[in-house]
């Protein structure tokens, strides 16, 4: 029995880890758009709240609707749950942002700290799929360990003001796509 097959368990990972591969450059594209995000997030300091959450919901919608397209180009059955869960919630975050972009930015904080808690913790799940297939895979779990954090911190903090919350939300969102793009490239050498 190989090390990637347990007693009575498919296996995931060799597909999980093709289907991924396969279809690398949708992570590249969710990365670079994490970091477009951040490098406009730092370029406009001075944003209102409104151009923040406007900015954010556009960043969390485009992210959601890749993760989503991801998920459906996969080739395995029932183990892309959890990038087409991060996919809704990216949606539904984006979407209620801009449904209701005059929402308190108490509000904005709890929306943004719970999406990047969850979307962290779905990554981590993947990313044990994929280290039974990659040997030291740790670019999928250190960004999930680096999204549950920053979902922590802002929940923990939220009288931050808006001009930190800029360059927290900038920072994340650069240190997220920069860890995308690093995992793109590696799975582009599996493709």
């Amino acid at each position: 029995m190989s090390q990637t097959q347990t007693v009575g368990r498919p296996l995931v990972a060799p597909v999980l880890l093709h289907a991924l591969a396969k279809n690398w450059w949708l992570l590249l594209l969710r990365g670079i758009a994490a970091v477009v995000f951040g490098v406009l997030a730092f370029a406009w300091p001075g944003l209102t709240l409104l151009t923040l959450i406007l900015l954010y919901g556009a960043y969390a919608f485009i992210d959601g609707v890749i993760a989503i397209i991801t998920a459906i180009k996969g080739d395995m059955p029932g183990a892309r749950w959890w990038l087409a869960i991060v996919g809704l919630l990216g949606v539904a975050v984006g979407a209620f942002t801009f449904i209701l972009p005059g929402m308190t930015a108490l509000i904005l904080l709890f929306t943004i700290g719970g999406w990047a808690v969850a979307m962290g913790f779905f990554q981590i799940i993947g990313a044990i799929r994929l280290r039974q297939e990659i040997d030291n895979e740790w670019l999928l779990i250190f960004s999930g360990i680096v999204s549950v954090l920053f979902g922590i911190v802002i929940v923990a903090q939220p009288g931050a003001g808006a001009l930190g919350l800029v360059w927290l939300i900038a920072s994340y969102a650069i240190i997220a796509g920069v860890l995308y793009i690093g995992l793109a490239f590696r799975l582009r050498k599996h493709a």
